[in-house]
């Protein structure tokens, strides 16, 4: 019996990734300055703010604002009409020495017994679809924004495109258990306001999704993978309409 598989992804973009970047350059600079650092630390990002809360043992001082600034910028937030970029928005930081009480459970003299300061259950499984064994629609969901992230960066073939967007891929599998076809994609990006008549932006848009990114990704896959796009792809290209309003001024990450 055949089935269908959905998986989806967000973009270097999207308010939720952008907290994750920010969190993730602080443990890496503090590890950075000192391997035995101890970091826990979560952020938030809504319009023109950064909050930056959590717990650090350390004997590395860094400079969390502009880290935070630099992650921005990175990705893409350096425009003021975006309501969120990295030279005007707020940083706050209230990240704080780390309880003793936890430390007592993680800093031990003999490595052997030394304990986690938190602790969770994870289930998943590995596939031989792709090569770094996740399952072949989230590779390609990952892909088309790769790819979607360099078409922006270049400002060449397409010059409206803003830092958020996700996407969706849909896979048939056969009674097998092999993927038969793609039959569905979904990409939301967010753009630039570059018509005044909605209709004209979203056919433009859709037809250089269809026309310009999506070669470029069927391009960087294998002969068997690019045989699974087809022309009965139903592709819903910002399903909405319009999606000038995004990143953590359009929706508050964390």
């Amino acid at each position: 019996m055949s089935y269908l598989f959905t998986s989806e992804s967000v973009s270097e973009g999207h308010p939720d990734k952008v907290a994750d970047q920010i969190s993730d350059a602080l443990i890496d600079h503090f590890l950075a300055f000192d391997k035995d650092s101890k970091v826990a630390c979560e952020t938030l990002v809504t319009t023109g703010l950064v909050m930056l809360a959590g717990e650090v043992k350390s004997s590395a001082y860094l400079d969390v604002q502009e880290i935070a600034r630099n992650v921005i910028e990175k990705i893409g937030y350096t425009k003021s009409e975006y309501q969120f970029d990295s030279k005007s928005c707020a940083v706050i930081s209230a990240i704080h020495e780390q309880s003793a009480d936890i430390n007592r459970g993680i800093d031990r003299a003999i490595p052997e017994e030394q304990g986690a300061g938190d602790q969770g259950m994870m289930f998943g499984y590995a596939t031989k679809e792709t090569e770094n064994l996740m399952p072949l629609a989230l590779e390609l969901s990952h892909r088309i924004l790769i790819e979607l992230a360099a078409l922006r960066r270049e400002n060449n073939d397409i010059k409206y495109l803003r830092p958020d967007a996700k996407s969706q891929v849909t896979i048939e599998y056969g009674d097998d258990n092999k993927p038969k076809k793609i039959t569905a994609i979904v990409v939301s990006t967010q753009h630039d306001e570059f018509d005044v008549d909605d209709t004209k932006m979203l056919a433009k848009i859709k037809t250089d999704i269809v026309d310009l990114l999506i070669p470029r990704v069927k391009k960087g896959l294998s002969t068997e993978l690019q045989s699974l796009f087809n022309d009965d792809i139903a592709y819903h290209i910002n399903p909405t309409g319009k999606f000038v309003i995004g990143g953590p001024h359009g929706d508050t990450g964390l």
